[in-house]
Formats: structure tokens, sequence, C-alpha cells
């Protein structure tokens, strides 16, 4: 396996100063629905073009210039000026200074996937922007809003208000079959309208991109650059299959292989950012990986491993309260089929599970020992049951806050924090939270805006852990912790 550098998320095509989300991309594809192959069949892709085109919008992004506080290396002079310029005191060799950063903007794709102006782009391409604008085939200007993002598949719903706009119909990227003509439709490197063609090289493709990410790709050979990410693959009957997400490359330009979401997953997503705001997703409670990978890693071992296959998920470790356990599974079991479909690796698997939510079903056939085992289990989410997980906001902590003033600042030595105005019912109250205390950390993450608090409050709510590790110091100087709970 190449190293993950190799692998250039290629979401946006960089036009200014600052974020590189030209360097940023992933790619899927997709697989006819006719039951056997057809030989030596010419193929015209104008009908998809037609069909694509009005419905494959251009992103572009913008990233407002902002004021950060951020250490810098200390110098000798320091100790002779101190902090008569304004940039803080120095510990540890390092001091604080405040930097502008510079105005970002980028561009990338997007797919109108209803009349009312809803679009599925990637994560990757909206990510940090203060403003979003979009523009259609017909050169019409929309200012967009984020509806929902999740950064576990890299997908993101946005929405922009209109009437009677152009929309692709979705197809059903399970019936892809690799060899299948497929094109890619999107504005690389701000080529506009820009139409790729190529197969749908393989599917339930794992690059292994992100430590937590959901990924089932597919990967075709039509020409996906910068700027792509967002787009369309599109099958010859003209529906959507896939979007576009990364490409391969070592030069972090098209040489050959892309790589999209496909819509079996795409579609799930996008109801639950509808409905709920963030993805309920379901978890088997299991690590592992594909069978032959253990295989082969045993071999470099000397140890030859006969698991009675060589297809299937290796199970590695099951959590005691997840779906797996209740199902019966061990370390070294290995998983051959849910719901009597045949999954042979971990992307397949992946797939199946990004369909299901929490509280629903599947049948579980395993191996151990060479022998088979089938177990009916319900799906748990990550917080080991099956209730709605929404995502909290600022309310759940019952208080008020606001940036610490530069007096305070100067008297405890620190050089920012939210300080807790005032507290109610809530979260805070529990925790034992008074009105005064400065928050300077929250879930190891810095705490300078009411943002950062609720972006780690939003973060905190969703994940397996619902709790919010906060620490600071009271107006006498004196540090403190706090284990908040922040689910609803």
């Amino acid at each position: 396996m190449k190293k993950i550098s190799k692998y250039l998320l290629a979401a946006m095509c960089v036009v200014a100063l600052g974020l590189s989300a030209g360097s940023l991309m992933k790619v899927y594809a997709a697989e006819s629905s006719s039951p056997s192959a057809v030989p030596g069949q010419p193929v015209d892709l104008t009908y998809a073009t037609d069909k694509a085109l009005p419905a494959v919008v251009h992103i572009k992004y913008v990233q407002n210039s902002k004021t950060q506080t951020v250490d810098v290396q200390s110098s000798p002079f320091d100790d002779f000026f101190g902090d008569f310029f304004g940039f803080g005191q120095g510990q540890g060799g390092t001091r604080k200074q405040q930097i502008q950063t510079p105005k970002k903007e980028a561009t990338g794709s997007g797919v109108l996937i209803s009349s009312d102006g809803y679009i599925v782009t990637n994560n990757h391409v909206v990510s940090g922007a203060d403003e979003l604008t979009i523009t259609l085939n017909d050169n019409r200007e929309f200012s967009a809003r984020i509806i929902g993002t999740d950064p576990s598949t890299d997908l993101a719903l946005i929405k922009i208000n209109g009437k009677d706009l152009p929309t692709l119909p979705i197809g059903d990227s399970d019936k892809l079959r690799v060899g299948e003509w497929v094109i890619a439709v999107g504005n690389p490197y701000g080529l506009n309208n820009t139409v790729t063609a190529g197969i749908v090289s393989a599917k339930a493709r794992s690059l292994y991109a992100s430590t937590n990410g959901i990924e089932s790709f597919i990967q075709t050979d039509a020409a996906i650059n910068p700027g792509n990410s967002g787009g369309a693959l599109v099958n010859t009957q003209g529906e959507l299959v896939g979007i576009n997400a990364m490409l391969y490359s070592q030069t972090g330009s098209y040489s050959g292989y892309g790589f999209a979401i496909p819509t079996s997953i795409m579609n799930k997503v996008v109801d639950d950012l509808k409905k709920y705001g963030t993805v309920q997703r379901a978890v088997l409670g299991i690590s592992g990986g594909d069978v032959l990978n253990y295989i082969n890693a045993q071999k470099e071992k000397g140890v030859t491993a006969d698991l009675g296959t060589n297809d299937g998920i290796y199970v590695n470790g099951v959590d005691a309260d997840g779906a797996g356990a209740a199902a019966g599974l061990e370390k070294g079991d290995v998983i051959t089929s849910v719901d009597g479909k045949q999954v042979k690796k971990m992307a397949e698997l992946q797939e199946m599970l990004a369909k299901k939510r929490p509280g629903d079903q599947v049948t579980i056939t395993y191996l151990r020992n060479k022998k088979k085992i089938s177990k009916t289990v319900t799906l748990k989410n990550a917080q080991g049951n099956t209730k709605v997980v929404k995502t909290a906001d600022l309310d759940v902590l019952g208080g008020s806050f606001a940036p610490v003033g530069n007096e305070i600042k100067e008297q405890l030595g620190i050089a920012y924090g939210l300080q807790v105005l005032k507290v109610g019912k809530g979260a805070f109250k529990n925790a034992g939270i008074n009105a005064g205390f400065i928050i300077q950390n929250a879930n190891d993450s810095s705490i300078k805006t009411i943002t950062d608090l609720q972006d780690a409050v939003k973060k905190a709510s969703t994940s397996k852990d619902p709790v919010l590790y906060i620490k600071g110091i009271w107006p006498t100087g004196k540090r403190d912790y706090f284990a908040v709970q922040v689910n609803e």
C-alpha cells in the first residue's frame, strides 16, 4: 500500500493566498443496470452530458481575514523589551503574537438534487467558509447556506433559494458495473462546465485517506482535477451515481485515477442532514480489516493463518456494549456476509452500514474456527444506544459568554479566554461552573471565541463520549477543570 501522502484531496482550486483547497479532493464511480454485457456496442455520452450540465454548479468559497493569536519563538531581545510591543510574555521559549490571516478564496463544484435548491457537494469544499456563492450553468448567481456537513463521508448539503431549478436524477450506484462508461462533470482549474469521460475502474475502494472516515469509493479513469470536487459522476442514462471527491496523484494533477462517493452512501447522508441536522450513523462496534491483509501480515511474521476463507472482515476487537458483542462476535472471527449479501472487504461493510440507522436490525454471518454462525442484532449509535443523535447548541450549557477583556488578560497573564457571564439551568450548572470562570480549553481545543465553544459543543454532542472536558482559570488565578455532559 502506497503512503497516503500520494492521495491529494482536490476539492477546490485555490485562486488566492491561503487555503490550499485545490489540493483537496475525492471521487466515486458507478455500475450499469443492464443484467449482462453486450459486446461491441458504441457509447454516446451526449445524452448524459445534456442532462448533467445544467444541474452541476460552480461553488466559490470565501473565508474572510481573521485575527489570530499564535505562539512564536521568543528571541533574546524579548528579555530587554518585554511586552513593550504587545507581544505577550514569553514562556518556555515562546510568546503570544497576534497575526492577521489572509482572505482565502477557492472554487469547487456541486450538484443540484432538488428544484428548490438543495445542492450536494464535498465537506472539504465548504468547510470553514464565511461566504458561498453558487453560479449555475446559465450564469445565475445565488448565495448559499450550509444545511449540514458530514466529515466522515466528506459530504455536505447546502441550499440556495430558488424555484424550478434544473436537477440531476439520482441513480443506483449499487447497480454500477466495472467497465461501465461514466462522465465526470465539474469546474477543474476554474474551467466551468467541463465534461470528461472514462469507465468505472473499481468499486468499494478504500484509500485510508482519513483516520475515521467511511471509505467505499467508486474508482474511475475519467479525468478529475482540482476544482472537480463536489461535482457529478454520471452514468450513460444521465443519472447521478457519485460525487467526485478525490484524485490519486504524485504531482497534484490527474494521473489516471479518480474516486467518487457513491449515491448509495450519499442518499442516506442527505436524508439525515435534512431531517436531523447530523448523520444518524449505525455502528457495529468492532475493529478489524480485510482478511487477506491479515493473512499477508501474518505471513510476514512467518505465521500461516488458516481462517477458512480469503475473503471477509477479520475481527480484531469488539466493543463490550456494541452490536457486534450482542451478535457474539469475538476477536479472530471473520464476517462473511450482512443480510445475506457477501462482504469481501472492509469498504463493502462500511458502505452497507452507512445505509443503516441506529435501531435497524441486520443479520451478521461470520466464521469462527471455520464454522458458520448467523445472528440478527440491533445496530446502535456511537454512544451505545438507539436514540436519535442530535447536535447540541450552546443553549445546552445554560450560560452566556463573552471574550475576556484586555484588563483581565493582563492581570492573569493569559492571552485569550471566554468568560462565563451568567449561569442558568443547564449543563454548566450541573457541572458546578459558575459565573466568572474563564474557559481556555475544551476537549483539547483552544477557546477564544463563542464560535470556538459552539463548535466544540457540537462535535462533542455527536461523539461516542458526549462530554466537554473544560479547562480554565478563575479571576483569582486558580486553575480548574470540569467535565460537562452535553448530550440533550
